[in-house]
């Protein structure tokens, strides 16, 4: 069971001390405006990919597994259009990482193979989480990727490595 708890440690590395500093860090420097501006109708704003990374990691791994009713109506993540303050979709996009973080903590790696149904699929807890680091690694590059664009700037991460949080919201 070795491999199987150092998958749920890394996982749960990658969601809280990868990916979110990195969303956080990009958020910090835009304005409200900016992380709700849309390039075209097709395409989402940083703030509709925080809600949905919020809706995702609440539906597979707090309710898929943690046992959590799931209530998730995916579609309003993306129809958002109000200007909701960057603080507050930070505090959202956290507390859902932490609630998961709490739930990989106590996850019994035993049953990291059984079946469960999430999304309307039959899938494992090994495969539910890997989509979430995968979705939240591929959502977090889209919102670096609009942030570059918004602003011109690197955002030189890996100056920021040693760094503690922000999470002065």
């Amino acid at each position: 069971m070795q491999v199987s708890q150092e998958f749920i440690t890394e996982s749960r590395k990658f969601l809280t001390e990868q990916f979110f500093p990195r969303i956080e860090r990009v958020v910090e420097n835009l304005s409200d405006e900016q992380i709700w501006q849309r390039p075209n109708e097709a395409s989402n704003s940083i703030g509709n990919l925080m809600l949905h990374l919020a809706g995702n990691v609440r539906q597979w791994i707090i309710s898929g597994l943690g046992g959590q009713e799931d209530n998730r109506v995916r579609q309003q993540e993306f129809d958002e259009r109000s200007t909701i303050p960057k603080n507050e979709l930070l505090a959202k996009l956290w507390q859902t990482v932490t609630e998961a973080d709490a739930v990989l903590e106590k996850f019994d790696e035993a049953k990291l193979l059984e079946t469960r149904k999430i999304q309307h699929d039959q899938v494992t807890p090994l495969y539910a989480i890997y989509h979430v680091v995968e979705h939240f690694s591929m959502h977090t590059g889209q919102i670096i990727f609009i942030s570059k664009m918004l602003t011109a700037e690197d955002l030189e991460f890996y100056k920021w490595q040693q760094e503690k949080p922000l999470r002065n919201w």
